[in-house]
């Protein structure tokens, strides 16, 4: 039991790691730069259920909270006022909803890529609404800026979008070949 613990607590600090390394590979856009941290953080939760792969994304959220620069524009607790900080908030539970889904369903049937995509665009959602909705009260009530909602949707939803798509495919299969495998250590 507590081998299983350590494990899975080893393959949390893992994944902080690879999502640390997926900020740093990103697209400069105008508000919201895209990077390949969504996927990561679907990964996290597929490979990792809800409970592990969220501790996973909590875990990088409070590095970057204490100052180490890991986020993709820095670190530090005033990065809780940027446009973007909604996005580090959806992927924790971005993380959670997805592992939710791909454990629970998981357990009464084989998982297919189809199935696993799904999942993924959940969390996605997830993760996209969340963001929006907090870039959009940052410019507006923290730095005054009038957003209209055009310009917020290009930015927030439409500009990554299909790269976030190609990711949540790229999770799913991932998921399907990985899973059998991490599922044995995670309780």
């Amino acid at each position: 039991m507590q081998h299983q613990k350590t494990t899975s607590l080893l393959l949390c600090a893992v994944f902080t790691a690879l999502l640390v390394v997926s900020a740093f590979i990103r697209i400069p856009t105008p508000l919201v730069p895209i990077t390949l941290q969504s996927g990561m953080v679907l990964i996290c939760g597929i490979l990792l259920g809800p409970k592990y792969g969220s501790i996973s994304v909590l875990l990088y959220v409070c590095l970057g909270l204490c100052g180490v620069p890991i986020f993709a524009m820095g670190g530090g607790l005033g990065y809780v006022l940027q446009p973007t900080f909604g996005y580090l908030m959806g992927f924790i539970l971005g993380a959670y909803i997805t592992g939710t889904m791909t454990w629970r369903y998981g357990q009464t049937r084989a998982l297919s890529v189809g199935g696993l995509f799904a999942f993924a665009l959940c969390g996605l959602i997830v993760i996209y609404a969340v963001g929006t909705i907090y870039c959009y009260g940052i410019c507006v009530w923290v730095l005054g800026t009038a957003l209209a909602f055009w310009p917020l949707l290009l930015s927030c939803v439409i500009l990554p979008l299909p790269g976030d798509v190609a990711l949540c495919l790229l999770a799913a299969i991932l998921g399907k070949r990985l899973l059998p495998h991490t599922k044995k250590y995670i309780r």
